[in-house]
């Protein structure tokens, strides 16, 4: 049996986690924005750092438990951030790496697979 869709409501939105299409957390939304002389809905997205980032409802690819970008990211100074912060150590076989990131989806540690240069989630059997 098919599942029928739900609407989004804006109560459904707020504070939901924004990632983007390499799985890393953008921020959460923290309101639903319309800019006079267009159409269309936006979403205002706070990042970690408390800064806002409008994002055009164009850009979203799926939105359920959580919202994914179509886009890599928002260019946003704390998303580079975020993603030099969680990529390992190289350097030397007992280089001391960091808390490895938790998945987006089931909020399990990520493991690092050197040969994607990506993490993994083994419970969700996804590469972020």
């Amino acid at each position: 049996m098919a599942q029928a869709r739900k609407p989004l409501t804006r109560d459904s939105l707020v504070s939901m986690q924004v990632i983007d299409s390499n799985g890393h957390l953008v921020g959460k939304v923290a309101d639903i924005a319309f800019e006079v002389g267009k159409s269309g809905v936006s979403l205002a997205v706070e990042t970690e750092k408390g800064e806002t980032r409008i994002v055009e409802w164009s850009e979203v690819q799926a939105a359920s438990d959580f919202i994914l970008l179509k886009t890599q990211s928002l260019q946003s100074e704390s998303v580079t951030q975020l993603q030099t912060e969680t990529q390992p150590q190289t350097k030397g076989p007992m280089a001391k790496q960091k808390t490895p990131p938790l998945c987006p989806l089931c909020n399990k540690s990520l493991t690092w697979i050197p040969q994607y240069n990506r993490y993994y989630c083994y419970n969700d059997k996804k590469y972020f």
